[in-house]
């Protein structure tokens, strides 16, 4: 793990952007620097921009590594699921990913019943609503208890500005979004990698409390994309804060963050609070912890800025 001086000393540079112009265009989406040199490939760039609340929401030293090298490391463990879009990690900030159709619909699993924003399961819950999301929830459920079994909430995917549209499953067939028998294989496929996930996190002292999965369609095969099962796109707990504590585990994913600013008065509206340095790379620490403890492997930065990295992959031409 490294130390809390070398996070907050990173903190104060992190990974912004990355401009690689012989690569073409750079499409920058909220947290990533994406090109697509070709009609088939897609170079897909990991940033320390941090998200929250639909917003980017400052940086973390080290995120963009931790998240791709993790994200490769969980798509090996689930190859045999769901193909995915990865062809290689030429670096530790970069997936180079077959350019596939995403659906417009993302997936959200969930095995306990939390968070803290005015849409999560416990909020709509706690004010009243049983059946948020079309989905029916016993009374006498408590925050950060198991759910019955696991289930899933779909969500359109937000445009620049605005807010992701929660959905129940019906709502994805009637609307149009998917049809049915793409759908059913969408949740099929979901219920089995969280599954996995939570299978392989227990093994290793985490809990996989709940998860987001993108997919897409190559050449008319479903295939999952984005990141699986990152600090970015799932909540973990460790096992034995949880056991200790169940209202208040150790979270190693960015609901550290949002928790942060809702603290701090801050829930998604008006302008946010900075994130302090010192608050990014405690952040940082627990993404690197989750990581280790997944992976069984120390991080270790990368030694040459990600721009120069990326251009020597390059210099011999696009991978096949």
């Amino acid at each position: 793990m490294l130390t809390h001086e070398v996070l907050t000393a990173a903190a104060a540079n992190p990974l912004r952007d990355v401009v690689l112009p012989a690569l073409g265009p750079r499409r920058s989406g909220k947290v990533r620097d994406i090109y697509a040199p070709d009609s088939r490939h897609l170079v897909i760039v990991t940033t320390d921009r941090i998200s929250a609340f639909d917003r980017v929401l400052g940086a973390v030293p080290f995120r963009g590594q931790v998240l791709n090298q993790l994200a490769a490391w969980w798509f090996e463990r689930t190859r045999d699921i769901v193909a995915n879009h990865v062809i290689s990690v030429p670096d530790p900030n970069v997936l180079i990913a077959r350019a596939a159709r995403p659906l417009p619909v993302e997936v959200i699993v969930r095995g306990y019943i939390t968070g803290v924003t005015k849409t999560s399961l416990w909020t709509l819950y706690e004010a009243g609503d049983r059946t948020p999301y079309g989905i029916s929830l016993p009374d006498g459920l408590h925050r950060n208890d198991a759910l019955p079994e696991a289930l899933i909430t779909p969500t359109t995917k937000a445009e620049a500005g605005g807010s992701d549209e929660r959905l129940t499953s019906a709502e994805v067939v009637s609307g149009g979004h998917v049809d049915a028998d793409l759908w059913a294989q969408v949740e099929q496929v979901a219920l089995a990698l969280f599954a996995r996930g939570q299978s392989i996190a227990g093994e290793t002292g985490l809990i996989l409390v709940d998860t987001k999965y993108e997919f897409g369609l190559v050449d008319g095969d479903l295939v999952v994309i984005d990141e699986v099962h990152t600090p970015d796109s799932s909540r973990y707990w460790t096992a034995d804060s949880y056991a200790a504590d169940a209202a208040n585990p150790v979270s190693l994913d960015k609901e550290a963050m949002r928790e942060w600013f809702v603290a701090h008065g801050y829930r998604g509206d008006g302008t946010p609070p900075a994130l302090p340095d010192e608050e990014a790379a405690r952040i940082a620490a627990r993404y690197i912890n989750a990581y280790e403890t997944l992976t069984g492997t120390a991080f270790v930065p990368a030694a040459q800025p990600a721009a120069e990295r990326i251009a020597a992959v390059f210099a011999g031409g696009m991978p096949s």
